[in-house]
């Protein structure tokens, strides 16, 4: 097997892993969004995707999870279905991808098998690219509205104001490194088949029955002599 296709597939795997783990912690930390006053100094609040936490300066911390799903505003559902979607088609791709690659002997040997194994990898490549764009469109939109509500230069400086999470950027690192990982499961297969698995591949560039052309010549050579032979005529005796 070629050792840059080698090192590109196993270098996508850690990435997807490390990035699935990543997609994982923003959909279950509270930190979303933050919120911390100048009139309550020894208090901050998070606000995340499951429950809403009060944080205490002396290290204390309580969280209450959401009594009702209809009650959510519309950017904290719209992240719940994405983030589970995006964990979903990861995992899915994640799972895909383990069998195609070239240290698990998941398919017979031979050009079949291992058209089977590019296949496999190259769909849990772009389903990894898929999840990738699903982590970044709710972390990205919850960004966006937080900043068009309080990040109005005609707002006061004293009014409380929601801020950006250590979650979203983790989202945003995690969806980025999705993305990174399938294109790297994809780049490892763009080689040719029989050169990327070591399979033999015949040579066209010697015609069709250039292996065969030998045996080919000697029997028409005996052929030509059984004709020959059959074609004397037998000495006529006087």
């Amino acid at each position: 097997m070629d050792l840059c296709a080698s090192t590109l597939e196993l270098l996508g795997m850690v990435v997807y892993m490390a990035a699935w783990l990543c997609a994982l912690a923003t959909t279950l930390m509270p930190q979303w969004l933050t919120l911390s006053t100048d009139l309550l100094l020894t208090e901050s609040y998070e606000l995340g995707l499951w429950e809403t936490c009060v944080v205490q300066d002396m290290g204390g911390m309580e969280c209450r999870p959401y009594d009702s799903l209809l009650g959510l505003p519309q950017d904290i559902k719209v992240a719940r279905v994405f983030m589970c979607i995006s964990l979903a088609v990861g995992l899915l791709g994640l799972l895909l991808a383990i069998p195609g690659l070239h240290l698990v002997n998941s398919f017979s040997q031979g050009l079949e098998g291992c058209r089977a194994k590019r296949i496999m990898k190259v769909a849990g490549g772009v389903l990894g690219m898929v999840a990738g764009v699903l982590s970044l469109v709710p972390v990205s939109y919850v960004a966006h509205l937080t900043v068009m509500r309080y990040f109005d230069e005609s707002v006061p400086e004293v009014v409380p104001r929601w801020e950006f999470g250590d979650a979203l950027f983790c989202g945003w690192v995690g969806g980025f490194l999705l993305l990174v990982a399938g294109l790297l499961l994809f780049a490892s297969c763009l080689g040719p088949l029989a050169d990327y698995y070591g399979a033999p591949q015949a040579d066209h560039s010697r015609g069709p029955q250039a292996d065969g052309a030998p045996q080919a010549q000697s029997q028409k050579r005996y052929e030509v002599r059984n004709t020959d032979h059959s074609s004397r005529k037998p000495p006529e005796y006087v």
